[in-house]
């Protein structure tokens, strides 16, 4: 899967990691139907540091259809609510 995480890139991130995003989605879904700015800033950070650990940076010259786009580590709970669908950020 491609993911881009707006502002930084795109990342190539195996599908066999895709249980373990889940559950980062997840938890950024339940704590924004919460409202817990806290949280969602916690597990954003998490979420995208997980992307950068687990996938594989694609060079900035390489322009692959996103899957998956992520919004930039410092978007608002607003922002990253318009973005969401029914099924999340990751897709099931």
């Amino acid at each position: 899967m491609i993911v881009r995480i707006m502002g930084e890139g795109q990342w190539r991130v195996a599908d066999s990691h895709l249980l373990e995003l889940n559950k980062l989605d997840d938890e950024l879904l339940a704590e924004m139907e919460r409202g817990d700015e806290e949280g969602f800033r916690r597990t954003l950070g998490a979420l995208l540091d997980a992307i950068r650990r687990l996938g594989e940076p694609l060079p900035d010259a390489a322009l692959e259809p996103s899957e998956l786009i992520l919004p930039e580590p410092d978007a608002t709970l607003d922002e990253v609510r318009e973005m969401l669908s029914d099924d999340g950020l990751i897709p099931g």
